[in-house]
């Protein structure tokens, strides 16, 4: 549900009564994975989706039903060979949503309260809530921030929520959504329980060396994808807001030396586009030592030869050459800025997902893969 935190605690601030619905698993083909979340409130109001439209009207009722009879409930939608355009996912997959209701007293409220403003504030922090396991414990819900404090419980034993918390901070260290089980413990959770563990992290970032009219367009694209997006060039010239209204951030420095002294993780994405080598070199030399998802540099082909002899010359090595993407974008045939910041978006986009870039008519490839699928790839 922290894909919609922002509606969400503007009802909670309003005072009023909703349900939840949040898609706890996927099988198959289905438009939207763990933690995206459909809510309803009192006045029939509906904010989110769980399906991108295949199941949400039957969604919408089972919310309204939550907040008469108060029950949560795990339900499972999927396609049906017999009645293919009945309530199912018609595309072929099957997921399981779990519905809550959050009334004026229900126990998850107060949880909700402490999680969803830091949620719309920006800092780290995961929500668990189980999915399957005993009855008096469906729905239990406890929020646990990146300092390791949370709020709320499972409600079962101290040892059930410090064994969750520990487990959701797991999980929000990879900045991941997903589902974990316990082990049964007899004197805890008979039989065992799942967890539903939504991570909320900061937006990954997005890094553009060299501000080129190709930036411009790019930032667009990146901000557009969820980015926090940084353009970096040495020149003053180049590097102003007018140019780049929608950057998050602009930097006037050397890029290596700004590489060098910012903060990146395994989700950072660095797009160089100065195809100079005096700035590519010490830059890509610096990039390709880091633990990022991505580093892509343009140019033409004959200048990626060039580009690559010089790095092998400063000593970068083939394991890390072999990491470049150059000339960065897929093959779209793209000729103006934004069509070819919208390749090197689909490319970025492919590699983070395990894509592979191929038209999917008559491709037989699987159109959605899950995390374990995109590793591989």
């Amino acid at each position: 549900m922290l894909d919609i935190a922002g509606e969400l605690h503007r009802w909670l601030a309003e005072g009023r009564e909703f349900a939840v619905a949040t898609v706890v698993s996927v099988g198959g083909s289905a438009p939207r994975g763990p933690g995206a979340a459909l809510a309803v409130d009192r006045d029939g109001t509906a904010v989110g989706s769980v399906s991108g439209g295949c199941v949400e009207g039957a969604v919408y009722d089972l919310c309204v039903q939550a907040l008469e009879d108060g029950e949560t409930r795990v339900e499972r939608f999927g396609f049906s060979d017999e009645d293919a355009f009945a309530v199912g996912l018609t595309c072929g997959g099957i997921i399981d949503v779990l519905v809550c209701p959050v009334g004026a007293h229900a126990p998850a409220r107060p949880v909700l309260r402490a999680a969803l403003p830091a949620v719309v504030r920006g800092e780290p922090g995961a929500l668990a809530r189980v999915v399957r396991g005993p009855a008096e414990l469906l729905g239990g819900t406890l929020f646990v921030r990146a300092d390791g404090s949370r709020e709320g419980g499972l409600g079962g034993h101290p040892e059930l929520d410090r064994t969750a918390a520990a487990e959701a901070r797991a999980l929000l260290d990879g900045g991941r959504t997903g589902t974990v089980d316990l082990a049964a413990d007899g004197s805890h959770c008979p039989g065992g329980l799942t967890l539903l563990v939504e991570s909320s992290v900061p937006p990954p970032r997005m890094i553009v060396f060299g501000a080129v009219d190709f930036a411009a367009a790019l930032v667009r694209a990146g901000k557009f994808l969820g980015y926090h997006v940084t353009v970096c060039d040495a020149r003053p010239v180049f590097a102003t807001r007018a140019r780049f209204p929608e950057a998050d951030e602009i930097v006037v420095d050397w890029p290596h030396r700004y590489l060098r002294g910012t903060t990146t993780d395994r989700r950072t994405v660095l797009c160089v586009l100065t195809h100079d080598a005096k700035f590519d070199v010490p830059l890509l030399k610096e990039a390709l030592g880091l633990p990022v998802a991505f580093v892509g540099a343009m140019g033409s082909r004959r200048t990626h030869a060039d580009r690559e002899r010089r790095l092998r010359e400063a000593g970068v090595d083939e394991q890390e050459l072999a990491r470049l993407r150059s000339p960065i974008g897929l093959d779209l045939g793209a000729r103006t800025p934004e069509e070819t910041a919208l390749s090197i978006a689909a490319e970025i986009v492919a590699a983070r997902r395990g894509g592979t870039g191929a038209p999917l008519t008559g491709s037989g490839t699987p159109i959605h893969r899950d995390a374990r699928d995109a590793a591989a790839a």
